[in-house]
């Protein structure tokens, strides 16, 4: 089988079978692209004939280039063959897989950034309460902190979503879905939205059940999210990098500081193992030194 037919039938199987996102398979695409590239310059044709010496060559090669790729990057190449190779033995295409020995490289552990409190609360109150459309940003904003929705999540919901109350209804990645709380400052701005601003803007496009919209009555596009964040960030006068995930960030730090389980942040976060949440528990040691000190019964005393 040539390698441009084996990834083409991985792709198509990754999309109707597993179901995965639009992003997600198009970071496939492009990885497995640049693969059949290499296997083509050297004119490998039957992608059964490919060694772990090979595919280890291929691996170098990526990893050589100027400017230096990040380990994510080779991290998500690596899995992208791997996936690939492991189909292709499960369907009996070929009979040995060449990525089972490879190790993946290691990613630094960076932690996320996340805002304080009051850089939050100003970062809410930057839209304008009195504009339509800072109305309809207030309510986004509002959302974000409160579910710890990714921005993709919070643009796909549709006002049904919000049927059941105090709580939401997300989809995440592999469309799967978890509830979560929604709290009260959040549904009050999602429901001044709802009332004055999403009938008028509603009315100027094609009918849509997405909650939020743009200003024409089209959904929300993930950069139009993006840009509102980065004009409430300005507002606020907030000199670090804002983006749509710090949102996601300070609302896990926050509950985590608050005393929540850590497997609590988890279900609400929608992340599959315990171990991607766990980057959060990281404190400083001044956090560590003020609780010793608050509830250790022999912390502080007469000396």
């Amino acid at each position: 089988m040539t390698p441009e037919r084996a990834a083409d039938q991985y792709l198509r199987h990754i999309t109707i079978e597993r179901g995965l996102s639009a992003h997600t398979i198009a970071a496939y695409r492009r990885d497995l692209s640049q693969y059949l590239s290499w296997l083509a310059e050297r004119d490998i044709t039957d992608i059964a004939t490919l060694t772990p010496a090979l595919v280890a060559e291929f691996g170098a090669d990526a990893a050589s280039v100027e400017p230096a790729p990040a380990a994510t990057s080779l991290a998500r190449l690596q899995s992208s063959v791997r996936g690939l190779h492991r189909y292709l033995v499960r369907e009996g295409h070929t009979a040995d897989d060449p990525t089972g020995r490879l190790k993946p490289p290691k990613a630094p552990q960076r932690l996320p950034k996340a805002l304080t409190i009051t850089q939050v609360e100003a970062l809410l109150a930057a839209p304008s309460g009195e504009e339509p459309l800072g109305i309809r940003d207030r309510a986004l904003l509002e959302l974000l902190y409160a579910t710890g929705a990714r921005v993709s999540e919070a643009i796909s919901l549709d006002v049904d979503d919000l049927a059941h109350g105090d709580v939401l209804r997300l989809r995440g990645k592999g469309s799967k879905e978890r509830i979560v709380p929604l709290g009260s400052f959040a549904r009050a701005a999602v429901d001044a939205y709802l009332t004055r601003v999403r009938p008028t803007l509603a009315v100027r496009g094609s009918a849509t059940p997405k909650l939020f919209l743009g200003s024409r009555g089209a959904p929300l596009s993930r950069q139009s999210a993006w840009l509102v964040i980065q004009a409430a960030a300005e507002r606020a006068h907030l000199s670090a990098h804002v983006s749509p995930h710090t949102l996601r960030h300070s609302f896990a730090t926050h509950l985590l500081q608050g005393g929540a389980d850590v497997r609590v942040v988890q279900e609400l976060l929608g992340h599959a193992s315990v171990a991607t949440t766990q980057i959060y528990t990281h404190v400083s040691v001044d956090t560590l030194r003020d609780v010793y000190v608050t509830a250790h019964p022999r912390a502080l005393g007469d000396l």
